[in-house]
């Protein structure tokens, strides 16, 4: 056990998932999005979290379908806690919804839980039926002075 006072039976205070066992929530609405005090709110910074393996399922088909999503934020007073985070997009893997409904939501799920001073998601969608979709969303401009890289993530460009 920790002597920090703020670790208690390998949890951190005030976070239910981090420090211990937590299963993959059944759907996105049960999933608990957790959030934790930014170390530096007084800092402009962006985080970025990668998801190269996402999944959901078609909601008509039932099929799955796959993404690489790339989300963006600039945190204000919360940081969103990265095991909530795996676990939340997890639990998309037997959830059916369209890639738009996915990929904003997933956004909407993290303003709501953490209200950053900005966030940016891109999902880029692996074709299916021939046909990439990529759905990008964002919050309004970037902040004055902060840095936003590029995705990274390159388009599909098919076999040729």
């Amino acid at each position: 056990m920790s002597d920090d006072p703020a670790r208690a039976g390998g949890a951190v205070s005030g976070l239910s998932q981090l420090g211990g066992e937590s299963a993959l929530p059944s759907s996105p609405d049960e999933a608990t999005l957790e959030t934790a005090a930014n170390p530096h709110p007084d800092a402009l910074y962006l985080a970025r979290f990668t998801a190269p393996e996402f999944t959901s399922l078609c909601p008509v088909t039932g099929q799955p379908d796959f993404a690489h999503l790339v989300i963006d934020y600039a945190p204000k007073e919360r940081i969103v806690e990265s095991k909530s985070f795996k676990l939340f997009l997890g639990s998309f893997r037997n959830h059916g919804a369209f890639h738009e409904d996915c990929t904003v939501m997933i956004a909407k799920r993290i303003v709501a839980a953490a209200a950053p001073r900005w966030l940016r998601i891109a999902g880029y969608w692996y074709p299916r039926g021939g046909i990439p979709i990529d759905v990008f969303h964002q919050t309004g401009p970037a902040p004055d002075g902060l840095w936003v890289p590029e995705p990274g993530v390159q388009p599909y460009r098919g076999r040729g």
